[in-house]
């Protein structure tokens, strides 16, 4: 069952599948600012220019704090789940090691300042002895 739960956990939070169910949610979040955008603002101004209908300043501003209430909700939505993969990147990396530095496989030459390697008794490029 460990092994189960670890399996599922490298699944889970893997970069892919997380991105992808970010994806999903905020595209169905905007998919809310895509309909108040056509219910509040593009059908009523198809409505007017056809005759359908007469909008008085109270329907007009209904439309936009719909649609304003829309942006709003997809702006709390995307800040919660900015700080909820914030929290879960932060929680997975509790049980890893930090990598330790690697060792420098190049050093500077003092005579030319040229880069060559550590264990260079020789500068290859102004050919000096290197004592260090």
């Amino acid at each position: 069952m460990k092994k189960f739960m670890q399996e599922f956990k490298a699944f889970a939070l893997r970069g892919n599948v997380m991105d992808m169910a970010v994806g999903v949610i905020i595209g169905g979040a905007f998919s809310g600012i895509v309909t108040s955008l056509t219910d509040n603002f593009i059908n009523p101004i198809l409505n007017f220019f056809t005759g359908h209908a007469v909008y008085t300043l109270t329907d007009v501003a209904g439309f936009a704090s719909a649609f304003i209430s829309a942006v709003i909700n997809f702006i709390i939505m995307a800040f919660i789940l900015f700080c909820l993969m914030k929290a879960i990147n932060k929680a997975a990396s509790i049980g890893q090691k930090k990598e330790a530095p690697k060792a420098p496989t190049t050093k500077i030459c003092p005579y030319c300042k040229s880069t060559i390697p550590i264990d260079a008794t020789r500068c290859a490029h102004c050919t000096s002895e290197l004592t260090e």
